[in-house]
C-alpha cells in the first residue's frame, strides 16, 4: 500500500489546524513536516497557529484565575 506524503499548501493548512483538536496520525504528521520543510509559507502560517493556541491558552487560564 503505497501512502502519498505530498501535501498542498490548503491540505497543509488544514492539517496544521486540525491537529489543534485533534492527533494526526502517522501518514498526516510525515506529510506536513516533509511539506513545512519545503515550503516557504507554510511554517509562518504554522508558528502563527501555535502562537496564538499559546495565547488563547493563556487567556483561559488568566479568566479562570481572575474569576472572571
Amino acid at each position: 500500500m503505497k501512502i502519498p506524503l505530498r501535501r498542498t499548501c490548503l491540505e497543509a493548512s488544514r492539517l496544521i489546524t486540525g491537529r489543534l483538536d485533534r492527533e494526526l496520525g502517522l501518514a498526516d504528521r510525515v506529510a506536513l513536516r516533509l511539506h513545512l520543510m519545503a515550503c516557504k509559507a507554510c511554517p509562518g502560517f504554522d508558528r502563527q497557529v501555535r502562537l496564538m493556541d499559546q495565547a488563547m491558552g493563556r487567556w483561559r487560564t488568566y479568566v479562570e484565575h481572575d474569576g472572571v
